[in-house]
């Protein structure tokens, strides 16, 4: 057994595992780029499953909506980081074993190296001058009665351990960051704000070392957004600005903040807001049985293609004797034609709400949390207009209409924007990338340095040799040659 078991040990911590499991771990985190993930877009992954149900079938049980979390990306990660630390370890100490040692005992027959070269002529003190020459080439000397033996290029393998230890480092830096991180998102309408509680977000996904009682106390206040997009012929509808006006109190202190895509707001406690997506929000008053006014305020809607056709849904649960429900839709420039309505520009040029209306008996409170954006239509009836056909609605900013059977009103009064924020924490990305840099430099070692050995012999003349240890090596005839030539001149 404790052969079987130092067996795979060997097996697990040589380099040829440790890069099939570097290159598993790409080749895992595929999916997690082509298939909607759930922490980052669980809306995405929603549609994603409605549109490709057997697909679904198979990803679901696989962990496909989660992979960076799932256990078998996460094994992956553990072999390659104990891969890595069981194949360096034993580097390191030969290496520091190799540092102490000096150069290799000089060869009887230099002629037999890959490059040599010799000096017939007697030179005077050969052994210092060529020792003089090497060390001004940086070369570690070992000199004898016989001769010289030099070598260089330990940085070589300095570099590769450098570069080895900095995918530990990326590999700790990338754990720290989901152990201790959090990420979430918040959908925010202009003039409206948000506080760092966990209750505030539509969705959370947070570290096991994370106390989510205690996030950083900021807040911040979206007090405009301004998007603009191409008007031209060429690229028309193409995206120009997108630019929100914030404001953040931190630490007690308030400060206005432009927040573009990829300029991201950094609080005082490391929490970091990215502004990640747009859209429209219609703003409805709607009127009840009673005359009372039951709703009142801005609607998310959520944008379905580049011109931001949107849909979303009104719910009026407090609405008395009946509460009621819009199913919308909203076309910043609408247009109508055979095809239906649709927009045809993402700026709100010609605004409109599209609308169909249900009613139903008061319901029950249950606690049980549902979508914002969906609506469930058991106990709901739709809202006949003329001719028991389906009570439709079109309107324009300032427009309002009247439900039959005494139902209520709706009134459309214009629209705000809202957007999309990301705030996160990735405590261990100053780690990964310090580990990234410094890989960088030993990578740059590794495949720059030379590691060579040059030998010096007295015989009847001055013999002179050298060999590389790297077959990517080049120079070593030239070399060679060069301290032939440096002995010669001192010859003459």
């Amino acid at each position: 057994m404790r052969e079987w078991l130092r067996w795979g040990w060997a097996q697990l911590t040589s380099m040829r595992t440790a890069l099939i499991l570097l290159f598993l771990l790409a080749l895992a985190a595929i999916p997690g780029s082509i298939i909607p993930q759930q922490s980052i877009s669980p809306i995405e992954v929603m549609d994603y499953k409605a549109e490709h149900p057997e697909l679904d079938r198979i990803w679901e049980p696989l962990g496909m909506y989660h992979v960076y979390t799932s256990p078998w990306f996460s094994a992956i990660y553990l072999l390659l980081f104990i891969s890595l630390i069981g194949c360096i370890t034993p580097r390191i100490a030969k290496f520091a074993r190799d540092l102490r040692k000096p150069p290799p005992r000089l060869p009887s027959r230099l002629d037999r190296l890959p490059a040599s070269a010799t000096v017939d002529t007697p030179v005077d003190d050969a052994l210092g001058i060529a020792e003089a020459w090497l060390k001004s080439k940086r070369y570690r000397t070992l000199r004898t009665d016989d001769g010289i033996s030099a070598e260089r290029g330990y940085l070589r393998e300095l570099g590769n351990l450098v570069f080895h230890l900095s995918l530990v480092g990326v590999l700790v830096g990338l754990a720290w960051s989901n152990l201790g991180g959090f990420i979430g998102t918040v959908v925010v309408v202009e003039g409206r704000g948000f506080a760092n509680a966990i209750t505030q977000y539509d969705d959370f996904t947070a570290g096991a070392w994370v106390d989510t009682d205690a996030l950083e106390p900021f807040s911040l206040r979206v007090d405009h957004f301004d998007a603009r997009f191409e008007t031209g012929r060429v690229q028309r509808g193409a995206a120009r600005v997108f630019d929100a006006y914030v404001e953040v109190t931190d630490e007690g202190v308030t400060t206005d903040h432009l927040l573009t895509v990829n300029d991201p707001i950094l609080t005082s406690g490391g929490t970091q807001v990215n502004l990640l997506g747009h859209g429209y929000a219609p703003n409805v008053t709607v009127t009840d049985g009673n005359g009372d006014v039951a709703f009142s305020g801005p609607v998310v809607f959520l944008p379905q293609d580049g011109n931001f056709s949107s849909v979303g849904v009104i719910k009026v649960p407090d609405g008395r004797p009946q509460r009621l429900a819009f199913e919308g839709f909203f076309f910043p420039t609408a247009v109508l034609d055979q095809d239906g309505p649709k927009s045809v520009f993402p700026d709100a040029l010609e605004p409109e709400l599209w609308i169909n209306a249900w009613y139903g008996e008061p319901a029950d409170e249950t606690g049980i949390p549902e979508s914002i954006y969906t609506l469930n239509t058991a106990g709901l009836e739709p809202v006949l207009g003329d001719g028991e056909e389906r009570f439709r609605a079109r309107m324009k900013p300032g427009a309002a209409f009247s439900l039959p059977d005494g139902l209520g009103s709706i009134s459309f009064d214009g629209y705000s924007r809202w957007v999309k924020l990301q705030m996160s924490e990735t405590p261990g990305n100053p780690v990964a990338l310090t580990s990234l840099a410094i890989g960088t430099l030993g990578l740059c070692l590794s495949l720059f340095i030379k590691p060579r050995r040059l030998f010096v012999r007295l015989g009847d003349g001055v013999a002179v040799g050298g060999l590389d240890r790297s077959d990517t090596a080049l120079g070593l005839e030239d070399e060679v040659s060069e301290l032939a030539e440096a002995l010669t001149k001192e010859s003459e």
